[in-house]
């Protein structure tokens, strides 16, 4: 028997039906070992030795046991892992872990293929290989990096930065481009100016042409500078009568885009169908383990010859002969490192017009038209831009136009882009020659502000990254997860914005450790690690050479004491922190007691503002809210007419939140973010809260209005409907109300407590028979097939788990058989609940909860407790 081992049980199913019965194809799961996540793992000092350890979860020592079982009858062991770096890593922790447990069978080989089709495996299983050390020692330098920065610095960062959690080599520097941007944005000053542009017809065509010429100056975008200018301008152009002085026509050719190596397929991905980084690689994992295209991990832009000639045939088939150039077009990749420049990501059957379904689908749909007019013409264009001038020749107009000649490639596929220039929007003109007069219907001065840089999306910061060479188009997607998992950053509307634990995590770096997070460093690194994975330079050289200059600086660090850390940072964020006042009035001064300074301060929630008159002045301002905008606490708003009480605007663990009164019976209500401005009116609304919005015609039962845990929403005899922002919850009146909450009733079958909406419908359970779905539940998404439910991990969007996934997710959720404590916990809550903490709950917009049995938790948190020792236990080391 010859033992074959993939990554994947979805490709080893399609690689044992091409090999036959002589063969056992087994999944590793991906890698089946790691470094342990504890100090000592990685030892500088006995020459960079490595201890791994075998992955604890019980599906992995499973599918461990079955490999070693497997391997003790086997005559052969063939690795076919991916044919890239991660690849040959994950054979070469096979080989090991067998050669540690006395498994390893006598012939050991290595096979590669860039596709899983039938031919391409045959071929492979024909033209055997040794492991290739070059790429080994690349994995092995590279996990030890990223191991001895991330535990050397965390200890530091949990020490002299309160709140940090941790940082990493690659991620640090993806982290601050993005703080980087959030900065050019926050320095940026919008300038005002204004475009004059007449609207033109020419035989019953209308067009737009600009004054590019005024008063015999040529104006540039800022020239026209205010309404005056602007109004004095468009004056001119309305009393004079233009006449066509020249039409000037060129011909243009657009060439076809190469195919999709990992960055681009990731952009493009993102501008065309939405998909984040991580999405569209799961989509092309599935597609690729189905045989529907070619690896896609690779920096290579170039297709196989065969290949090259079935896209030329496709294209004849389609198209008529204008459509195909004369020779095949052949592209030359950037990539340094020749051993990981694969071939393109193609389809691998160019008369396969269709694969996968839903996202993949699209995403093959993508692929395949970009490979397709890779092979195609060129598209011809005709740019026409016609200059109107007045009699004196003193003031000109200028109109241009784009007319596609022969459309070649564009037949199939355009490239999109992230941002488009102002003058890009070009329509069609009218036929128009020289000497012309068009008939002005009228001219518009509009006015304009020049805009920030944009936030960066996920293809422009993919591109970026590609751009400065940092870390590797194939950990582009967990890099960005990882940013978003620690909460160093949020996406709004497709876009990073930096958080305020991952603007001072940069400063920190940039203050303490410039060298690691400047991007030629990080570049250059990468340059190093390619010349490992190319036999060019030693891995042990390179990282003596890290780690000479790396930990003597880290100890340094760590010597000095917090408040040292902090002074240094408060000078640092100077600029950020406390901005120039338009007054001219000290940025530091305390609005509160008008005699301390204000200084960067650690808590233990992390960074905040504080005063130097502490604790007599007890004015604080989070770290994200630079200059004095009255967001410190203990900031008093005012006086309430109907009360008497101060109202005060504080700070708490949670974010900002207002105070009516002191102690026990003050009223507190959280600061919602939707508002652009808040003041005194604001803060008496929300302390008023639930609004009684009046009672329903239909019931006699009063509808309320309020802001809980999920937001603003409506409240009416047990039933709620979601308000869509803050102003809703005081401006809806009664008669929108009861149709919101009809909607609501209508959409969850008539009651607050139907049934959700499944996220997601997938086939059979080949088990149970079940069809499985994906659902919202009170503790996150889950899938079930109707018996059992399965928690879905946090690294998977609910929306993009596959069959496969969820079968395995099933499957292992069976296989730790009934929970029964979960069950026996929930019996006091029901018993304990106080009625009058449950109504509260209901008024508040949730669901009632009892609070007494929480009492209880400590208990089962010590039964929690107990499982990691059980587990570290059982783990198993290897070496």
């Amino acid at each position: 028997m010859q033992l074959v081992i993939v990554e994947s049980p979805a490709k080893a199913k399609t690689i044992e039906k091409y090999l036959g019965k002589d063969y056992r194809v087994l999944a590793s799961y991906g890698h089946i070992r790691d470094l342990p996540p504890k100090d000592g793992s990685v030892r500088p000092d006995e020459a960079f030795a490595m201890d791994w350890e075998v992955y604890a979860d019980k599906r992995n020592k499973d599918q461990v046991k079955a490999i070693v079982d497997a391997a003790k009858t086997a005559d052969r062991l063939i690795l076919a892992t991916d044919p890239d770096r991660e690849g040959e890593a994950i054979s070469w922790h096979v080989r090991e872990l067998l050669k540690n447990r006395k498994a390893l069978p006598k012939d050991v080989e290595r096979v590669t293929f860039n596709a899983i089709t039938k031919q391409a495996v045959t071929d492979a299983m024909k033209a055997p290989r040794a492991l290739d050390t070059d790429l080994i020692d690349a994995y092995l330098a590279r996990r030890a990096l990223d191991y001895l920065f991330g535990f050397t610095l965390s200890p530091v960062l949990w020490r002299k930065l309160p709140g940090a959690k941790s940082a990493g080599r690659v991620q640090s520097v993806a982290l601050r481009l993005i703080v980087e941007r959030e900065r050019e944005i926050e320095s940026f000053r919008a300038q005002e100016y204004w475009s004059v542009v007449a609207k033109l017809v020419q035989d019953g065509t209308a067009f737009d042409a600009r004054l590019v010429t005024f008063d015999g100056k040529k104006l540039d975008k800022l020239a026209l500078g205010d309404k005056g200018a602007a109004d004095t301008a468009k004056a001119a152009v309305e009393a004079s009568r233009f006449t066509v002085e020249e039409v000037e026509t060129k011909p243009l050719k657009r060439n076809p885009a190469p195919p999709f190596t990992t960055s681009t397929l990731q952009q493009e991905a993102a501008r065309k169908l939405g998909f984040s980084a991580s999405h569209t690689m799961r989509c092309a994992q599935n597609l690729y383990e189905a045989g529907a295209i070619t690896y896609m991990r690779t920096d290579g832009v170039q297709m196989d010859g065969s290949a090259i000639s079935a896209c030329r045939k496709a294209i004849t088939e389609r198209f008529d002969g204008h459509f195909l150039p004369e020779k095949p077009r052949h592209y030359t990749t950037k990539a340094k490192n020749a051993q990981e420049a694969h071939e393109a990501i193609r389809p691998t059957d160019f008369t396969r017009d269709h694969a996968g379904s839903g996202d993949e689908a699209r995403l093959y749909d993508l692929i395949f038209k970009r490979a397709m007019a890779s092979q195609m013409a060129a598209a011809s264009l005709e740019r026409t831009t016609v200059t109107l001038r007045d009699p004196t020749g003193r003031h000109e107009l200028r109109a241009t136009g784009q007319v596609v000649k022969f459309s070649g490639f564009l037949a199939v596929y355009e490239e999109g882009r992230d941002q488009k220039d102002d003058d890009e929007a070009e329509g069609l003109l009218p036929l128009i020659r020289k000497g012309d007069s068009p008939h002005k219907q009228g001219v518009d001065a509009t006015q304009h502000f020049t805009q920030p840089p944009p936030r960066f999306a996920e293809a422009s910061l993919v591109k970026r990254m590609e751009e400065l060479g940092i870390g590797r188009p194939s950990t582009y997607a967990s890099t960005i997860q990882t940013l978003r998992d620690r909460g160093y950053v949020r996406m709004e509307k497709n876009r990073f914005f930096a958080e305020d634990s991952g603007r001072l995590l940069t400063a920190f770096l940039e203050r303490f450790f410039e060298r690691y997070v400047a991007f030629d460093f990080t570049a250059g690194m990468e340059d190093e690690l390619d010349d490992v994975s190319g036999g060019r330079a030693e891995w042990k050289a390179l990282l003596e050479a890290f780690w000479r200059d790396f930990k003597p600086k880290s100890d340094e660090v760590m010597e000095r004491q917090p408040s040292e850390v902090t002074e240094a940072l408060d000078e640092f964020l100077d600029a950020y922190l406390f901005p120039a006042n338009a007054d001219g009035t000290d940025p530091r001064l305390c609005p509160k007691c008008g005699k301390g300074r204000l200084a960067l301060r650690g808590g233990r929630f992390g960074a905040f503002i504080g005063c130097s008159a502490y604790p007599e002045c007890t004015f604080r301002r989070k770290f994200g809210q630079p200059g004095d905008d009255g967001a410190g606490d203990d900031v008093s708003m005012g006086i309430d007419p109907a009360t008497g009480l101060e109202v005060e605007r504080k700070v708490g663990r949670f974010g900002p939140y207002i105070q009516l009164g002191e102690g026990k019976d003050a009223k507190r209500a959280s600061i919602p973010k939707d508002l652009p401005e808040f003041d005194l009116e604001w803060a008496l609304k929300l302390l008023s809260l639930p609004r009684e919005v009046g009672t329903h015609p239909e019931s006699g039962a009063m509808i309320t209005a309020s802001i809980g845990r999920y937001g603003p929403y409506l409240a009416h005899d047990g039933k709620y409907a979601k308000l869509s922002s803050t102003r809703d919850v005081f401006e809806t009146g009664m008669n929108a109300a009861v149709t919101l909450l009809a909607d609501a009733a209508n959409r969850k079958g008539g009651g607050a407590r139907a049934k959700a909406e499944p996220i997601k419908t997938l086939g059979a359970h080949p088990t149970s028979g079940g069809e499985m779905r994906v659902l919202p539940g009170r503790f996150g998404p889950y899938v079930t097939d109707g018996t059992t439910n399965a928690t879905i991990p946090k690294d998977i969007e609910p929306a993009d788990l596959t069959e496969q996934q969820a079968i395995e997710l099933i499957d292992a959720r069976v296989a730790k058989g009934p929970s029964t404590k979960k069950k026996a916990a929930r019996k006091p809550a029901a018993k304990k609940a106080p009625a009058k903490k449950a109504a509260a709950a209901k008024a508040d917009g949730d669901k009632p909860a009892a609070k007494k049995p929480a009492a209880k938790k400590p208990a089962a948190k010590k039964t929690a407790a107990k499982k990691p020792a059980a587990a570290k236990k059982t783990a198993e080391t290897a070496d």
